[in-house]
């Protein structure tokens, strides 16, 4: 009997025997710390656990804003995206930068102290959605930790960098991603995984800080019913994805980014990603999906399931619910309340009970098509028919878009003005479902047409794209659900923002310049020209009484890679990666800027057949342009395949794609090889699609 006890005990679907957390740390950075920062420092993601993004510092404010200067930079190894928010404790700030590298300088000079480079293989990217980009770190106790790109947690020692351990805690190498920084809750380190858009099953674990062991995980989809489920929440959820074997393709609903530890309730809130395939159709997929595209709270002691709120039913549009995740103490209807408030992909902007998920209220803060209103008494948006394009057979133009209202870039919120600024992407994209697809070894797992809906060699088509295709700083009033003020940008894909109570938000943008606006008005205050766009959230601090502002700097992620026409609409400058930090009265200047020096389009002449090109375009798109943009159309970051060596003979182009010369060598591509999944006839009917798109933009006057 008590053997069999014993088995139960050790069945229980959260915790598993002989794991026991170590116990919290006394010194160092505490929870306690991290739960009531010091006004100077900046100890996790979001400053606090409510991930409120707001500064109680006024040393630098909206009367003395025009003073500030450069106090020192620092220029990184790797020119690509950076989505890194600093930490900064005893005088020591922390960044991670791409490829998962950590690096600590002291936070008044700018002196590297020290740097660690987990030396993640360059063909990982070949499985990462969006760029190599990491966005943060997380302190606890004497270590520092990050994940890194190909799935391992790391934790460093604070003051040499030293690798006190290393553990793989994505379930395999070959799905799984990690960029999100992780985050601590009650001595916990928890962290979730990419790779929705490959065959990954999202979840969310805890950690041991010293050991790196698991201590619980939470599975946001169920996976295959013939093999039990881990809790009951599972088995509700495999009720909601039709006769679909989902499991097959791992389902989705990754933890790529927002977690937040809510002391206030003792729940972890977290976001989901989209369901998978993105074409519901392409496995036979139905029903609300749980828990994609949701928020979901689970206990912090036992990762057992609370309660969710699906943001996106029936997710078809890769609208992901991954944007940070904010809590707050509102006066709501004339009754103080702890809410929740979110503002995801979708285009609405969400108010929930933070202890029960309840539905308050919501808004739209940037145009959506997706559908024909919200649901008021409980929040359900009600999806327009069109949007569903697996159903009509027809491409549907979608606002928003894949890459979202609002992303990954963290929104603040301000205690003093209660307004929340957001940076919005106001863009659009078409969605066409697939024929006869199917799932293979490597590249996006969605199931669309790309080639169907990938932008036409017609200038006036791709001006009237751009043209619609804009991005701004929005504030937001949570409680009228109404927007405050907004400041419009050149493009999309524009900085995280920072608020403080020197009524100030600060923001970087994709042009090039790092801002500063007064909180209520949208003022423009100040600005300093960064080179390079700007994507990341900026954080502040103070040493021996300065107060200091600090914000990564280098454009790039999936805007960048995958957009195609519309990307350098928002960034004209190449990736220049380098870490900004600002004080009042400094006068630093940068070095002097780069040019941007294109090959010029030349391109052979076209002698492939059309149906070469047809079929090229279809694999083109499915396997291509993530990286190398729609209709071959680049970003800043990879390389413009139009005007590539390597498409002037079949010979080239087949041993980049089948051979994978570029994986290795001195300066490490990433470009793996396409083997498993395109023959070389394959890659001829790409390389005929390239030669026949360069010589329609060179028609078009491109040079």
């Amino acid at each position: 009997m008590r053997l069999k006890l014993l088995a139960a005990i050790c069945l229980l679907p959260l915790a598993a025997c002989g794991k026991h957390a170590s116990p919290p740390v006394t010194e160092g950075v505490t929870d306690a710390m991290i739960a009531s920062a010091p006004e100077g420092e900046w100890l996790t993601y979001g400053r606090d656990y409510a991930e409120q993004r707001f500064s109680p510092l006024t040393l630098v404010n909206d009367t003395n804003i025009g003073q500030l200067g450069l106090a020192w930079s620092h220029d990184l190894e790797t020119a690509r995206g950076q989505e890194a928010t600093p930490l900064m404790h005893d005088g020591v700030l922390y960044v991670s930068t791409a490829w998962s590298m950590v690096k600590a300088f002291d936070a008044k000079t700018g002196a590297l102290k020290w740097s660690y480079d987990p030396k993640v293989p360059r063909d990982t990217l070949v499985r990462a959605c969006c760029d190599a980009v990491n966005r943060g770190v997380a302190l606890y106790g004497d270590k520092v930790y990050v994940g890194t790109l190909d799935g391992r947690l790391v934790g460093l020692d604070q003051k040499t960098g030293k690798v006190a351990f290393e553990k793989v805690v994505v379930p395999n190498q070959k799905d799984y991603t990690i960029t999100g920084a992780p985050r601590v809750a009650k001595g916990k380190i928890l962290i979730g995984s990419g790779g929705a858009e490959y065959k990954a099953r999202g979840y969310i674990a805890a950690y041991d800080p010293q050991t790196g062991d698991e201590l619980w995980k939470f599975h946001t989809v169920p996976g295959n019913p013939a093999d039990g489920f881990e809790n009951k929440a599972m088995e509700e959820a495999a009720k909601t994805w039709g006769n679909s074997k989902w499991w097959e393709l791992g389902g989705g609903g990754t933890v790529w980014d927002s977690i937040t530890y809510d002391p206030a309730t003792n729940l972890v809130y977290f976001g989901t990603g989209n369901a998978e395939p993105w074409n519901p159709a392409a496995n036979g997929r139905a029903g609300d999906s749980l828990y994609t595209s949701s928020i979901v709270a689970i206990d912090a002691d036992s990762g057992e399931y609370k309660w969710h709120f699906q943001e996106t039913p029936e997710d078809r549009w890769d609208f992901d619910s991954n944007a940070q995740i904010t809590a707050a103490d509102l006066d709501v209807n004339g009754q103080k309340r702890r809410v929740v408030l979110h503002a995801p992909k979708n285009g609405y902007f969400y108010m929930l009970d933070a202890k029960t998920g309840q539905f308050i209220s919501a808004g739209v803060f940037s145009q959506q098509t997706w559908t024909t209103g919200i649901d008021p008494k409980t929040g359900r948006a009600q999806i327009n028919p069109e949007a569903k394009y697996e159903q009509t057979g027809k491409p549907f133009l979608s606002l928003p878009g894949a890459a979202g209202a609002h992303s990954w870039q963290p929104m603040s919120f301000s205690q003093k003005t209660g307004l929340v600024y957001i940076p919005a992407n106001l863009a659009g994209m078409p969605y066409a479902a697939a024929k006869d697809w199917k799932p293979s070894d490597i590249g996006f797992q969605t199931g669309m047409d790309g080639a169907l809906t990938a932008a036409p060699a017609d200038k006036a088509i791709r001006e009237g794209a751009k043209a619609v295709t804009t991005g701004a700083l929005i504030a937001w009033d949570p409680i009228k659900q109404k927007e405050a003020w907004r400041v419009t940008f050149t493009g999309p894909w524009n900085g995280g923002t920072l608020s403080t109570a020197g009524n100030l938000v600060f923001q970087g943008n994709a042009d090039g310049y790092f801002a500063a606006y007064s909180a209520d008005k949208g003022a423009k205050l100040w600005s300093f020209p960064t080179q390079t766009g700007v994507i990341a959230a900026p954080m502040t601090y103070t040493v021996d009484g300065e107060q200091y502002v600090a914000v990564m700097a280098g454009w790039g992620g999936v805007w960048d890679v995958a957009t195609g026409v519309v990307a350098r609409k928002s960034a004209g400058h190449y990736n220049i990666s380098r870490l900004l930090v600002f004080k009042l009265g400094a006068k630093g200047t940068l070095p002097a800027m780069k040019s941007i020096n294109d090959l010029p389009l030349d391109p052979p002449p076209f002698t492939g057949k059309p149906e070469q090109a047809a079929a090229g375009a279809d694999k083109f798109a499915r396997y291509c342009s993530v990286c190398h943009g729609d209709a071959a159309l680049p970003g800043t970051l990879n390389p413009d395949l139009r005007r590539s060596q390597y498409i002037n003979a079949a010979e080239g182009i087949r041993a980049v794609v089948i051979d994978g010369v570029l994986m290795h060598g001195d300066n490490p591509k990433g470009m793996v090889s396409f083997k498993s999944s395109l023959s070389p006839d394959d890659v001829e009917n790409i390389r005929q699609y390239l030669i026949k798109r360069a010589n329609e933009d060179k028609a078009l006057g491109e040079k």
